[in-house]
């Protein structure tokens, strides 16, 4: 297992097991039934009292953990047909972005995920998550056809931000950005946005402009990401701890903000621990907010989308 920086008591305690463990093995007479049972139940409690006081900073670390489930772990376990669909119909097929038609407990939907890899080659395949002008606009051929058709629509946002580069730019990255948000806003469709990793920026926020926003408990979402603010604000992206607390990146946060509406529980440990039980936790809340949007019609979902953002930030 990958351990983070806060981690290495944790570490140093699971290795004695692992390592007593070890030594069994190699002397069948050894009696560490009860040492094991003693340090298994102090690394718990430990695990447990780390993960409930964890800052913003330490938060952005569990956020990008490379254990994390993904997107595509995602769409293995909680969808049925799933058929990605390829291509902006005007350029290329951008692999940050799958998108495409399922079945969600029985339910056809439309969905949309940002996908950032598991290892060096399928990472280099989905350049990272970060997703090209094409990207965006499939998602919009997405909510076109979702809207369409009247299908609700699921999207997953794990990026650490749109694409930067100049072959972005030249081919208009702010532009299907923007109209990616204008296409959200605008369907008249059930919409449900889970952040589940990293929502950074707008690239995040493309395919996050839904009637029900959720996150999981240790993921964030921001305008900016904190090495990018710091850089701004400091010149010095040494102060992205800094950032990260200023900017309220977290659930909790933002959950206090009134800018998402509800925070899945992870497991204790982090979602990397346990991904199965973080997967399922994310499934049954996006049950359930398509089940409170069931029977509105579609100028309803639109009018209760318009007061939703327009309500942010008024009591600040």
């Amino acid at each position: 297992m990958h351990y983070l920086d806060f981690e290495r008591p944790i570490a140093e305690l699971e290795g004695k097991i692992v390592e007593l463990r070890q030594l069994a093995g190699e002397d069948p007479t050894m009696e560490i039934d009860a040492d094991v049972e003693r340090l298994t139940q102090r690394a718990s409690q430990m695990v447990c009292d780390t993960y409930s006081h964890l800052s913003p900073w330490q938060k952005v670390q569990v956020a990008r953990h490379p254990g994390r489930p993904h997107f595509l772990d995602y769409a293995r376990r909680i969808f049925d047909d799933f058929t990605p669909l390829a291509g902006d119909r005007g350029f290329a097929e951008d692999r940050a972005v799958v998108a495409g038609l399922a079945r969600f407990r029985g339910r056809p939907v439309a969905f949309i995920g940002q996908e950032k890899g598991n290892d060096t080659e399928s990472r280099i395949r989905h350049n990272f998550g970060s997703a090209m002008p094409d990207g965006y606009r499939k998602a919009v051929r997405i909510f076109e056809m979702a809207d369409r058709f009247g299908l609700p629509v699921l999207s997953f946002a794990d990026t650490a931000g749109a694409y930067p580069g100049v072959s972005a730019e030249e081919r208009g990255q702010a532009e299907a950005i923007a109209r990616s948000i204008e296409a959200g806003l605008s369907l008249k469709a059930p919409f449900i946005a889970t952040i589940i990793g990293e929502g950074m920026s707008g690239g995040a926020i493309a395919i996050a402009a839904a009637s029900r926003v959720y996150m999981l408990e240790h993921s964030i979402y921001s305008v900016i990401s904190p090495e990018g603010c710091a850089s701004i604000l400091w010149r010095s992206a040494e102060k992205a701890q800094d950032a990260a607390t200023a900017l309220k990146v977290t659930a909790q946060d933002l959950q206090s903000l009134k800018v998402i509406d509800a925070i899945i529980p992870e497991p204790v440990g982090g979602a990397h621990r346990d991904p199965n039980a973080a997967i399922d936790a994310a499934a049954d809340q996006i049950a359930a907010g398509l089940k409170e949007m069931d029977g509105l019609s579609g100028e309803e979902l639109l009018k209760q989308r318009r007061a939703k953002f327009l309500a942010m930030g008024r009591n600040l």
